[in-house]
């Protein structure tokens, strides 16, 4: 993926930095994956604001995304390589040998016209779905089970891999794009490769309005509120108050750890992110 400057003839312009799409190969997206998306607004069933700032943006097709890698043993061709509007990875268009359709994480360096397959034996190249016992160590991996059959949670953001560091019994030890080692069951599949997009950490939005574009809403700091809609609002001046930043509802938002200390899965994370 390559990025694309503007010539400034806008302030806005002046510090754009956007993707140039070199590496897409198809505009529309299959009919026969896309799903209607209806924009929430950060809103449950009951209508109320459950996710702050969200709200606008501009229509979204949902592509229905192969997480689980479920069709064992038939060779998939890569028809196309497209874009998501969903996420910040590209996607992968494959026609397997049977007729069948679907969409995948395109890893960095996949072709169209690559061959590509998920399978216990199958061999451990790019865009390829084994178990975690079967995947050489060292090797990068992206959409990584958490769950035997549950479909990949783990490492599926644009430009992330993980690593399989060791295997002991039924787990393996797989350390994250975070820097936390955990223990994931060798039977859980994963994808060879790293995930494609590298670049997107790069670009620069460049305006506010484009991020209305994309669904978000402004935020408003808590210290140039008044104190009747935030703990830390009012005061002579540019005040905070002196206290530790907050939530409007008084729940410390910096440094403190929210994780529960009696989670089950916490006796699989071997290290954390954060030592």
């Amino acid at each position: 993926m390559g990025l694309k400057t503007y010539k400034p003839t806008t302030p806005s312009l002046r510090f754009t930095v956007g993707p140039s799409f070199e590496e897409i190969t198809k505009k529309r997206p299959e009919k026969s994956l896309v799903l209607h998306k209806k924009s929430m607004a950060g809103r449950n069933a009951m209508g109320r604001v459950t996710i702050r700032h969200r709200g606008g943006g501009h229509k979204r097709f949902l592509r229905i995304i192969d997480f689980k890698r479920n069709k064992r043993d038939v060779p998939a061709k890569v028809a196309a390589i497209e874009y998501d509007p969903n996420r910040s990875a590209r996607i992968a268009l494959l026609f397997y040998v049977d007729g069948d359709k679907r969409y995948i994480l395109a890893p960095n360096g996949l072709k169209v016209g690559a061959m590509v397959m998920a399978g216990a034996h199958v061999e451990a190249l790019d865009g390829n779905a084994l178990p975690l016992s079967e995947i050489p160590l060292g090797v990068p991996v992206h959409n990584i089970e958490m769950h035997p059959g549950r479909g990949g949670q783990l490492v599926r953001g644009a430009g992330m891999a993980a690593q399989i560091m060791a295997r002991e019994g039924e787990y393996a030890h797989v350390k994250l794009p975070s820097g936390e080692i955990r223990m994931i069951n060798v039977h859980c599949y994963a994808t060879v490769g790293q995930v494609g997009n590298l670049d997107h950490e790069n670009v620069s939005i460049g305006k506010a309005g484009r991020k209305r574009w994309m669904g978000w809403r402004p935020t408003v700091r808590g210290v140039a509120m008044n104190p009747i809609d935030h703990p830390m609002g009012g005061g002579e001046g540019r005040s905070s108050g002196g206290g530790h930043p907050v939530s409007p509802w008084g729940k410390l938002t910096k440094g403190k750890r929210t994780r529960c200390r009696r989670k089950p899965s916490g006796r699989f994370i071997i290290q954390r992110r954060k030592k």
